[in-house]
Formats: structure tokens, sequence, C-alpha cells
């Protein structure tokens, strides 16, 4: 009996072995990528949210606390880039993912030329967004541009002056460009998750004698729901932290009227060299995007479990 109870205490220790290095083995293999996440996301994040609390100079730096904080809530110019992003991403997105979805749906179907036609659509997913903004820039001037001549000649304005140098009509620009740019992902994503979708639902739902509308909110719309809440919560991100468009297109002019919070960002940093309030700004918007990212997640989640 004791011969018996040692040699059980003696195979203990292997076992306990055995797990320690199964539980440990994965991380081995995680580790380079989890070292590069922390290099490449984690420790800029922490470094960028410490510069926050201090105030840069031409040759020093030093601790100045929530001065930066307080220093935004009486800021006119941080108030109206925030309104200025708002309305860029609303406006952006709204058109990107109504035209995406109904170019998903177009080349969901069968037809001569699609492929064609489907490369033709995610090309300007291709272009690179600094060219893109010139492209477009030079297409809205009068001088070397037709779109000028075409809202003229549409009667739209009352001259064909360039629409990116009056206030009014300024964000007008960079939110085609971008809705144009754009385009491309919701239709990749969108016709990805109708691809999925089983035909012999749409079948049975015809056979039952619903109409197309009624399979299109009855059948696809509840399977793409969930896909529709990620890549809207993705590309908001993108949008209201895309800032290449508008800086190449119109610098946010004129006279602010087209400066969202990443090209106040950048223009603090960089031309006005106020780093820790740049970084300010940058949590800020950070902070509102986390929150817009976990009510969205959270409507996902609802959404998961009726499908």
């Amino acid at each position: 009996m004791t011969f018996a109870v040692s040699e059980i205490r003696s195979a203990a220790p292997p076992r306990k072995r055995r797990f320690s290095k199964a539980a440990i083995e994965p991380w081995l293999y995680l580790s380079p990528s989890i070292v590069l996440l922390v290099l490449v996301l984690l420790v800029p994040l922490v470094i960028g949210i410490s510069y926050s609390f201090r105030k840069f100079s031409a040759f020093k730096s030093q601790y100045v606390g929530l001065a930066q904080y307080q220093a935004m809530l009486s800021d006119q110019v941080l108030g109206q880039a925030l309104i200025n992003t708002l309305w860029w991403t609303v406006a952006s997105l709204f058109f990107q993912f109504f035209l995406g979805l109904g170019l998903a749906l177009l080349l969901d179907r069968p037809f001569y030329g699609r492929k064609v036609v489907q490369a033709v659509v995610f090309l300007p997913w291709a272009v690179p967004s600094f060219l893109s903004g010139l492209t477009w820039a030079w297409l809205f001037n009068p001088i070397i541009g037709p779109l000028p001549h075409w809202l003229f000649a549409l009667g739209l304005k009352a001259e064909p002056t360039n629409v990116l140098s009056d206030p009014a009509t300024a964000m007008w620009g960079p939110i085609v460009a971008n809705i144009w740019f754009g385009i491309p992902f919701f239709a990749i994503t969108l016709l990805a998750a109708l691809k999925s979708i089983p035909s012999e639902l749409h079948e049975a739902a015809a056979i039952d004698g619903a109409s197309p509308w009624q399979r299109f909110t009855k059948v696809t719309l509840p399977f793409l729901a969930p896909t529709i809440v990620i890549t809207v919560m993705l590309r908001t991100i993108w949008i209201a932290t895309f800032a290449d468009l508008i800086f190449v297109m119109t610098e946010g002019g004129p006279a602010g009227s087209t400066s969202t919070v990443p090209v106040y960002i950048y223009v603090s940093a960089f031309k006005s060299l106020d780093k820790g309030y740049a970084s300010a700004v940058a949590v800020l918007l950070l902070v509102l995007l986390i929150v817009y990212a976990i009510g969205l997640i959270a409507i996902r989640r609802t959404l998961v479990r009726h499908v």
C-alpha cells in the first residue's frame, strides 16, 4: 500500500509539468506577435497619453497635469472641428454604406460582364488616398476640372467657381472624394456576407409568396445585420480619424470650414509645435470613438442573438 502511494506521488510531478507546458506553449508561439503589438500599439499609446499631461516648448517640456484638458473646454476652434468631424463622418458614411449596399446587391446577381464591373467598382480602394485627394482637387478646379462647369450647366451653381474655396460648400468636396474612395469597402464586405446566406431561404420565401422587398427585409437584412454593424463601426472609426483627403484638398480651410479633429491635431502638433495639446485632443477623440465602438458592439451582440 505504501509502495502504491509512493508510485502515485512520483507520477504526479511529470503530469503537472506536462500541464504547465501545455498552458505556456501557445503563448510562446504568440509571443512574437504580442511583442510586435506592444511595441507598435501599446508603447506609442502610452507615450501619447503621457504627452497630454506636459507642455512642450522649443527645447524643454514641463508637467502641467490636466491643464491641456482644461484648455480644450474653452477652445472654440476645437468645438468647430468636432462639429465638422461629425458632419464629415455622418455624410460620408451614409452615402458610402447605401451605395456600397446597392453595388453588393447588384454584383450578387449573375449578369454579362459582372467581373469587369466588379473590378471597376473595387478600383478606388486601390488608389492611394493622397493621389485620390489630388485628383478630386483638380476635378473641382474651374480652370482644369470639369465639375464646376457641370454644376453650372445643371443650375446648381450661379457660376463655375471652385467648390473648395467657398466655406459654405468646401466640406462637400472632401466628402464626395471620400464617398468615391470608401464605397468599395462596403461593397466587398457586404457582397461576401450576401454569398454566405443560404439560397434555400430565398427559395422557400419565394415559394411562400414573399415579394422581393419582403425577401430582402425578412431574409437578407437580418443575416446582413451583424456584418453591417461591424463594418459601419470600422468605417466610422477610419473616417473620423482620416485626415489625408481633407488636408490634401483644403488643408482645413477656407476659414477652418473643413478642419476636422485629425486635421486640427496635425496642425497643432506639426505647425504650432504644441505636441502636448495635440496629444490631449487625440486622447479626447480616442475616448469618443471607444464609447461609440462599445455601443455598436453591444448592438451587434443583440442582433446576433436574434439571427
